[in-house]
């Protein structure tokens, strides 16, 4: 075992088991009352282990991607002012590594009752982002993204992404690309449920090594948004 590989395990032992423990039984008690109560437990289970792992991973991710990355850990409670659902927090841990400009692709782990969840690209764009990632899509280009989606969903990554039901203007529904087209946002996960996995030192390298299989679709949404090479 490397010296690199020890430190990263010294910095990141795993999620505690405590963690997704925890987390469904917070989905089953969303209350301020209950998460009250269990504030001490939330910090040891989640925000601290949280912590970790976005400091032993950011770097390696940083160091593959060649470009800095910022770790972001998103808040516990919800904003309910425009949701029907006023649960009043996340019953998951949510990880962003985002290359700092706004509207681009990001890196993703989510940490939930039941696994955790690995993925990359940008969710529901509008306006001039929407019409950059179209027109990529319609190039020549949009070839390579649709062999760097053929590899990751060969590889069992699922596609997801807000979708219209129409092609929209100026592209005709018979587009070779229709389906990619309709879509708003883009995005491939991939989903670990083996509890073992979650808990070991190892899930760092597990996580790195999904995040390098995404690094192509990263680098062509951010050359079709204008932020990066050229997607050609």
């Amino acid at each position: 075992m490397s010296a690199g590989k020890n430190k990263v395990e010294e910095a990141f032992a795993g999620f505690p088991r405590d963690a997704q423990v925890f987390l469904g039984a917070l989905r089953d008690n969303n209350t301020r009352e209950w998460f009250t109560a269990s504030r001490a437990r939330y910090e040891t289970a989640i925000k601290a282990p949280g912590e970790a792992f976005v400091a032993a991973l950011g770097p390696l991710l940083t160091a593959r991607l060649g470009a800095p990355l910022t770790g972001k850990i998103f808040r516990v409670h919800r904003d309910v002012r425009f949701s029907r659902d006023k649960s009043p927090y996340n019953a998951h841990l949510h990880v962003a590594f985002l290359a700092g400009t706004a509207g681009g692709s990001g890196f993703y782990m989510g940490l939930e009752p039941e696994r955790l969840v690995l993925g990359a690209g940008v969710f529901e764009l509008s306006g001039a982002a929407l019409d950059s990632l179209r027109r990529a899509i319609a190039a020549a280009s949009g070839a390579r993204l649709e062999a760097i989606l053929e590899r990751l969903a060969a590889a069992g990554l699922r596609l997801e992404g807000a979708a219209l039901k129409r092609v929209p203007a100026p592209y005709e529904a018979s587009h070779k690309r229709a389906g990619l087209l309709r879509r708003k946002g883009l995005t491939m996960w991939r989903d670990i449920t083996e509890p073992r996995l979650i808990c070991s030192p190892a899930i760092v390298a597990e996580c790195l090594a999904t995040f390098e299989s995404l690094v192509p679709l990263h680098r062509w949404l951010q050359a079709a948004l204008g932020l990066g090479r050229s997607a050609r």
